[in-house]
């Protein structure tokens, strides 16, 4: 029988920036198991090569930075604590390119939740995946990008939209994040309808309605496509943010919009 192939210390550094006690035992396979591990990452540590995130969880600091002021990538850390998560809302903004800012909160959906990861500069959520979804349908609507080496799933497009309409306080706020989904290339209108569809939930089909008929020009939306999502709007008029009480109605979605909400046709105006 063969002996597992052990990676070096360097090398696997040089591919893991924040990895798991779990993925440094299984690629080094040291003397003495997992405790030799153990020893090893403590003297790592001890040297100031290496950072602690959390319990199991080590980001390796750069050549030439102390320990105690580097910070590791947030979205590497949460994926070395959950390699199953699904990155989300603003999130997934930044993975896919398209926030108009950056934030200092990182989501993920995952099938273990825990404690939110506190760090220097944010923290990181590790949320249930939604209920709509949870019966085989985690994965959907779903893409990996690659951060620093590390391969990161990601909520794509259409789930984004649909999500981040229905978490705007996870999304960085209506402006922000209108800004940010209309910098995504395209929608797949098929995808984003499965995705509503999963959803059931009228005031989401008059949100992405509204969205994509301030970028028209933009995602080149047929008519056909808007009369799907307009027979689904909400019966009554509904407020598009949750504990807003003032707002201006837009009429075709009998969605109740703040004030400072873009009317159809602006963006592709400018």
């Amino acid at each position: 029988m063969k002996a597992n192939r052990q990676v070096t210390t360097e090398d696997f550094f040089a591919t893991f920036p924040v990895f798991s006690l779990d993925e440094a035992e299984k690629a080094m396979n040291p003397p003495g198991g997992r405790t030799g591990m153990v020893e090893r990452l403590k003297h790592h540590l001890g040297t100031g090569r290496l950072k602690r995130v959390t319990r199991g969880v080590y980001a390796v600091v750069p050549k030439g930075q102390e320990s105690a002021r580097f910070q590791p990538d947030p979205f590497l850390a949460a994926r070395a604590i959950r390699p199953d998560g699904v990155f989300c809302f603003h999130s997934a903004l930044q993975l896919l390119g398209s926030a108009h800012s950056s934030w200092n909160r990182t989501t993920l959906f995952s099938n273990r939740r825990r404690q939110p990861l506190e760090m220097a500069d944010g923290n990181v959520l590790f949320l249930a995946h939604p209920a709509p979804l949870r019966q085989g349908g985690a994965l959907l609507g779903t893409r990996q990008v690659e951060r620093q080496g590390q391969l990161l799933r990601v909520t794509g497009p259409e789930r984004t939209l649909v999500e981040g309409f229905s978490r705007l306080d996870l999304s960085g706020g209506l402006g922000e994040f209108a800004e940010s989904a209309g910098g995504l290339p395209a929608f797949d209108l098929k995808l984003l309808e499965s995705v509503l569809e999963r959803y059931a939930t009228a005031s989401l089909w008059a949100a992405v309605g509204w969205f994509l008929e301030t970028r028209r020009a933009t995602f080149q939306v047929p008519d056909t496509f808007f009369a799907r999502l307009e027979s689904r709007r909400p019966k009554a008029p509904q407020y598009l943010a949750h504990r807003q009480r003032t707002g201006k109605l837009a009429s075709r979605w009998n969605l109740i919009l703040p004030v400072t909400a873009e009317s159809p046709g602006g963006p592709d105006e400018r």
